[in-house]
């Protein structure tokens, strides 16, 4: 089974520790219904959960406090906004600005590599954890990222590229935390209540295949697909 990509939005996990819910549509009544749709799926895994509202991809102006009014009426608490310059009148009274220095905005993202960083900038390493993590602890990778030791129930991982996790998998893992929709997620014991690549993604309310063998996580046409892995 698949879960096709939103049209009028993404939700994406970032450097502040929280999620972003990326903007893709100004019209107010078209994204609470869109948003309603994917909450109502889910109806308590985002309950109480933090959120950055990011504006960079509009082109034009939202009532940035109706919708903090109306995500708070469904147990989000929006904490601040993430905007460029030209959209700094857009961010309302309510939330803080959110400066994400370690995620581009969306007009670098097109710049070749070469104006991106001078060459002699190392590239990140992978990050490799060799034990156990607890709920509530929640890993960063600016790279891959590789986990040895179970990741239990509320805990979290985010990775701007692949994630490969050679324990029970029970908590959140988040794969191209920055928008790379090749990334993938690797586990040899799939249990999670949450997976996403590239923003798209599927909790344990939904229909997890492969539940509890090893799997594969990758987008392809938009959509998240979970795959066996035959390791025998």
């Amino acid at each position: 089974m698949n879960t096709a990509k939103p049209s009028l939005f993404d939700l994406r996990a970032g450097t502040v520790d929280t999620l972003y819910l990326q903007l893709r549509c100004s019209d107010l009544d078209a994204l609470q219904q869109a948003l309603r749709q994917r909450l109502d799926a889910s109806p308590d895994f985002f309950g109480d959960e933090g959120l950055v509202l990011d504006l960079r991809r509009l082109e034009q102006a939202i009532d940035v406090d109706a919708l903090a009014d109306w995500l708070r009426a469904q147990r989000v608490r929006p904490i601040g906004v993430l905007a460029d310059a030209a959209q700094s009148g857009w961010a309302g009274a309510q939330l803080a600005r959110v400066h994400d220095a370690a995620r581009p905005a969306p007009a670098e993202e097109a710049r070749p590599a070469a104006a991106a960083a001078p060459a002699a900038s190392a590239a990140p390493r992978t990050m490799l954890i060799d034990r156990a993590l607890r709920s509530g602890q929640r890993i960063y990778a600016p790279a891959d990222l590789v986990v040895l030791g179970a990741v239990s129930h509320g805990a979290e991982l985010i990775a701007a590229g692949n994630i490969h996790i050679y324990a029970p998998l029970r908590g959140r893992a988040l794969a191209g935390a920055h928008g790379d929709s090749t990334a993938r997620i690797f586990c040899t014991h799939f249990d999670p209540e949450l997976v996403a690549v590239a923003g798209v993604y599927r909790t344990a309310e939904q229909d997890l295949p492969g539940r509890c063998g090893p799997v594969q996580v990758q987008l392809r046409d938009d959509s998240l697909h979970i795959d066996t892995l035959a390791l025998d």
